[in-house]
């Protein structure tokens, strides 16, 4: 289909679906997982291309996708052990129906399912029961169950993708995921921090250079800077007791680097360079994050400190080394003392929820 951000496309029924999978529930190894039932029949707008992604099972890197896109909508967990994470799910192409023109009112033309690019392996299909058993592992000496997921299984239903091999973007740009000054922008900051960090003597003049004239291509400061708290020291926490709904103010980078140990994290979460750019600006929680899945592991993983994550908050891939302009928009995760409770009543100028799944 070559689907493009924008586009309008609805998801096939049940049955439709079920009949591309493979007895794993699986599409060319990626799964249907149990919470995506909930949006079959219904219209959404392609968010981006999922042409490419980030592999965050085994060392973080660029993997290439094929024939998948990512709607505006995220998984609510409830096949995964109520898992807050919040993940833009993955559409395989085969999965939608494309509707002509710009409206989700147009009419929907009638193609069939089983198209030339699902696999023979696919077409004996499998049932709904089939997809809920695949998402849960009972642990066969009484541990915790492994959960299956798309994040869980994205390092095999993906394939190596170098971070300079230029097709990857183009077909960011062809696929509308990113304008061209956000992709130049990009590359440049990209083989301008390599340079700071090449050991050659540059890097405090090039950071001080960045701070200072970042206006000028409509950026943040530099964006990977080292907190003050010497590791092995306790750093500083605060209870605001977030709800979501409440209205907060992201605080400054130079206040939060005062929070954070020289290996850039507040109580084990790390403070990443694609938060940087939410800094100083008014956000409304989300919700409250106290646990979420070890995507190495398939388990539970409860957090000691509960996490805050923002409406719209995600990670742009920025300044992300080896997976520049990843379209996967992974939640950030905000400790309480980066945050700034302000007036419930001011507007919200976020941009549109993604839809969650609901049973």
């Amino acid at each position: 289909m070559n689907l493009k951000a924008g586009d309008w496309v609805q998801v096939r029924s049940r049955e439709e679906i079920l009949a591309t999978l493979d007895e794993k529930g699986c599409l060319e190894n990626m799964p249907f997982m149990p919470e995506m039932f909930a949006f079959c029949g219904q219209r959404f707008r392609v968010y981006k291309r999922a042409h490419k992604t980030c592999d965050t099972v085994f060392p973080v890197r660029g993997r290439r996708v094929d024939g998948t896109v990512h709607l505006e909508t995220r998984c609510d967990g409830q096949a995964h052990g109520g898992c807050q994470a919040g993940c833009l799910i993955f559409w395989k192409e085969a999965w939608l129906i494309p509707i002509s023109g710009s409206s989700p009112g147009d009419a929907v033309p009638r193609v069939e399912a089983h198209s030339g690019d699902i696999s023979a392996a696919s077409a004996a299909g499998c049932t709904e029961s089939d997809v809920w058993a695949r998402a849960k592992a009972s642990d066969a000496d009484g541990g915790e169950p492994v959960y299956t997921c798309q994040a869980t299984q994205l390092p095999y239903a993906t394939a190596d993708l170098a971070w300079w091999d230029i097709r990857q973007y183009v077909e960011d740009y062809r696929s509308g995921n990113a304008g061209l000054w956000h992709i130049l922008c990009g590359l440049v900051y990209s083989m301008y921090y390599n340079l700071s960090q090449a050991g050659i003597g540059l890097g405090p003049a090039m950071r001080w250079f960045y701070d200072e004239f970042h206006v000028l291509w409509r950026g943040t400061q530099f964006p990977r800077k080292h907190g003050i708290i010497p590791e092995g020291q306790p750093t500083p926490t605060t209870t605001l007791n977030l709800q979501p709904g409440d209205l907060v103010r992201v605080k400054s980078h130079e206040e939060i680097l005062r929070t954070l140990n020289t290996d850039g994290k507040n109580r084990g979460l790390l403070f990443d360079a694609e938060m940087v750019p939410y800094c100083g600006e008014t956000h409304r929680v989300l919700k409250r994050v106290t646990k979420i899945l070890d995507e190495k592991t398939g388990k539970m993983q409860e957090m000691k400190n509960p996490c805050i994550i923002l409406n719209s908050v995600v990670c742009q891939s920025r300044y992300s080394e080896c997976r520049m302009f990843c379209p996967r928009s992974i939640y950030s995760y905000w400790r309480e003392i980066w945050l700034e409770r302000i007036s419930s009543n001011a507007p919200d100028a976020n941009e549109p929820k993604i839809s969650q799944s609901s049973n």
